[in-house]
C-alpha cells in the first residue's frame, strides 16, 4: 500500500534515529536489529512472505505473555489479589517511567507532534460520531450501549506500545507516546460524558477534568514533553535508570491483560460482539489510514496512527463501567472477544501496511 523503501539511516544524535525526519524509509523490526520492510523487485510473493516473518517476529512474544498471564490467573498463581496489585504498580510507575523516558529523549518536531495531535483527534472524534449515528442499530438499553462505545474508542497502550516499540524501535515508541498524550484525555472525556448520560451514575464536570489531571499516563506524559521542550531532558543517568524501569512495564502490563480476560462473559453475546468488534478492528484502522492520508501524514506516524487503531479496548474500561453504573458484564465480553479476535486482526493490518 505504501512504497517504504530501505531502512532509515542513524542521526548523529548519540545514534538514535530522528523519529520525525528520516523516518519515511522504512521500519525497525525486533529491537536488536534493523530489518528491511520492501518489495523485493518482481517478488511480491516473497515480499508478503518477509513482511509476514516481521510481523509475527514482532508480535509473537506479546501474545505469548497475553497468554501467560491468563494462564496464571486460571491456575491462581500467584494468587488472585497478585494481579489487582501488579496492574497498579504497572499503571501509576512503570508505564509512566517508559513513557517519560520516551519522550524526554526524542527528537520532536513541533510541527509534526501538532499533526500527530490532529491525526487522534480526527479519528477517535470521528469514530465517536459513528457510534453515536448507530447507537439505534444495537437492542441495548443505555448501559449497554456505554460498553459498545467505550469498546469502540478506547485502545490498549500496553499493547499498543510493546508492538509500536516492537516493530518500530524507539522512534515508533516515541510517536506512540506522544498519540497516548492526546488519545487518554480525549477517550477519557468521551467515555465519562457518555457514560454520565447514558448510564445511572453521574459526572460532575469538575470530576471528569479531575480525573484526567490525576491520570499517571497523562502527568507522564507532560513531564516527559516539558523535559524534552526545555532542553533538560534526562541528565545525571537519570535515562538509563528510567528505561530499565520502564522496560519492566511492557512484559507485567501484557501479563495483566491476560489475567483480566473473562472467556466465561462472552457466551451468548455473539452478535452484538462481532458488530463492535468490527468496527473497533477494521472501521476504525480504516478511519485512522484515511485520516493520515488526508494530513499527509509520515509513513511512521501512519503506521503508528493505524496500529493505534487496530487494538483492542482497555481494561480501564471495565472499571469505569463498574464506578458509572455501565453494563460491566458486557464490557468484559467486549474486552476479551477483541482482545482474542486481535491475534489474527492486527498481524493482518500491519501486514497490509507494509506488503503494498
Amino acid at each position: 500500500m505504501f512504497p517504504f523503501g530501505a531502512a532509515p539511516a542513524r542521526s548523529s544524535n548519540g545514534g538514535k534515529l530522528n523519529i520525525l525526519k528520516g523516518c519515511d524509509a522504512g521500519l525497525l523490526a525486533w529491537r536488536a536489529k534493523t530489518v528491511e520492510w520492501r518489495r523485493p523487485a518482481n517478488h511480491s510473493t516473497t515480499c508478503v512472505l518477509h513482511n509476514l516473518e516481521i510481523v509475527a517476529t514482532a508480535l509473537l512474544p506479546i501474545f505469548v505473555l497475553i497468554g501467560l498471564g491468563h494462564l496464571l490467573y486460571r491456575f491462581d498463581f500467584p494468587n488472585a489479589s497478585f494481579w489487582p496489585q501488579l496492574e497498579r504498580l504497572v499503571y501509576f510507575l512503570l508505564l509512566p517511567a517508559l513513557l517519560i523516558e520516551a519522550l524526554a529523549t526524542a527528537e520532536v518536531n513541533g510541527a509534526r507532534a501538532l499533526a500527530v495531535a490532529a491525526a487522534v483527534v480526527l479519528t477517535i472524534s470521528a469514530m465517536a460520531a459513528l457510534l453515536l449515528v448507530l447507537r439505534g442499530r444495537f437492542p441495548l438499553d443505555g448501559p449497554g450501549f456505554t460498553s459498545i462505545f467505550q469498546g469502540g474508542i478506547r485502545f490498549n497502550s500496553y499493547l499498543g506500545i510493546a508492538a509500536a516499540l516492537s516493530l518500530y524501535g524507539p522512534d515508533g515508541a516515541a510517536v506512540a507516546a506522544m498519540a497516548s498524550a492526546v488519545m487518554i484525555p480525549l477517550v477519557n472525556v468521551y467515555c465519562v460524558a457518555v457514560l454520565s448520560h447514558h448510564a445511572s451514575a453521574k459526572a460532575s464536570p469538575r470530576t471528569v477534568l479531575r480525573g484526567i489531571v490525576r491520570n499517571p499516563l497523562i502527568v507522564s506524559c507532560v513531564i516527559g514533553i516539558a523535559l524534552n521542550v526545555s532542553g533538560i531532558g534526562l541528565p545525571y543517568g537519570s535515562e538509563a535508570i528510567m528505561e530499565s524501569v520502564g522496560r519492566a512495564s511492557l512484559p507485567l502490563g501484557l501479563m495483566t491483560v491476560g489475567a483480566g480476560l473473562q472467556l466465561r462473559s462472552a457466551r451468548g453475546r455473539g452478535g452484538v460482539l462481532l458488530a463492535i468488534s468490527a468496527l473497533k478492528l477494521a472501521v476504525m484502522p480504516l478511519l485512522a489510514l484515511g485520516v493520515a492520508l488526508l494530513l499527509g501524514m509520515t509513513p511512521l506516524e501512519t503506521r503508528v496512527l493505524v496500529l493505534f487503531g487496530a487494538l483492542p479496548t482497555a481494561t480501564s474500561s471495565y472499571i469505569l463501567a463498574r464506578q458509572m453504573g455501565g453494563d460491566a458484564p458486557l464490557m468484559a465480553a467486549v474486552l476479551t472477544a477483541q482482545t482474542a479476535l486481535s491475534f489474527v486482526t492486527l498481524p493482518f493490518v500491519l501486514l497490509l501496511l507494509g506488503s503494498g
